[in-house]
């Protein structure tokens, strides 16, 4: 599926950081958000907040002039999965993921359906799901194989981008170009603990790999300070090191 419509990217370093919302209320998820203010444009819903809040945190966040990437990992029949994406596209959301193992036809009726809910800022950006940062390689001696070649399947079939592991940014722009939008989840600081990830990277890896985007979970909402912790890694992908603000 061809498209002339170049993807949305950030505007501005800050703009690179996506904080993730992994919490069961709203009450939590808000709590966080007013600590960080200014600090983070964009912000992370998961299926652990949206399934217990429903669409309208999605509404009250954008209502606070914030951005949504919404990761709710469609995957489906294509019928199903585009009607799914034209209900999102009224939400306002910036960032959609749909898992790319869905099936060419799948995806391509997803970024139809994205395409009718407008263009450009007014969509959704369709991102592909390659491999889960939980996951390992299901070939240890050609790591990404299988992310690379999903992740032509899903820009084929008219996809903005991915999310993949921050290993896989280097070899995905090598075989799809820089046009793709990347999101990179599963980002520590180098002194961090990997929790249940297995594919991790640090800000800096991640932007200086090709990253558009990064997502930034427990390292920030479980840090003691949330806002200057959001402060330290945007000057991370900033400068490539540092602690000072940006």
């Amino acid at each position: 599926m061809e498209t002339n419509e170049a993807p949305m990217r950030p505007a501005g370093p800050r703009e690179r950081l996506i904080v993730a919302l992994d919490f069961p209320t709203r009450e939590e998820a808000f709590r966080l958000v007013d600590d960080l203010g200014d600090a983070v444009t964009w912000y992370k819903i998961g299926m652990e907040l949206f399934y217990a809040e429903g669409p309208k945190v999605v509404q009250d966040l954008r209502a606070r002039g914030k951005r949504v990437f919404l990761d709710l990992k469609l995957h489906d029949i294509p019928n199903t999965m585009a009607g799914a994406v034209r209900s999102i596209g009224r939400l306002g959301v910036g960032l959609l993921t749909v898992h790319a193992p869905a099936g060419a036809e799948a995806l391509a009726a997803c970024a139809s359906a994205a395409r009718e809910v407008g263009q450009g800022a007014d969509r959704p950006q369709l991102i592909g799901v390659t491999r889960l940062t939980s996951l390992a390689a299901p070939n240890p001696d050609r790591p990404w194989d299988d992310v690379v070649a999903l992740a032509g399947t899903a820009v084929e079939a008219g996809l903005d981008g991915w999310v993949a592991p921050v290993q896989a940014a280097s070899p995905l722009r090598a075989a799809h170009g820089s046009s793709p939008i990347l999101v990179c989840p599963g980002i520590r600081l180098p002194d961090g603990d990997v929790g249940d990830q297995v594919s991790v990277g640090t800000p800096e890896g991640a932007v200086s790999g090709g990253a558009d985007w990064i997502v930034v979970g427990r390292p920030i909402t479980r840090a003691d300070e949330p806002k200057a912790q959001a402060e330290r890694i945007v000057t991370r992908m900033l400068h490539g090191c540092g602690d000072g603000a940006p």
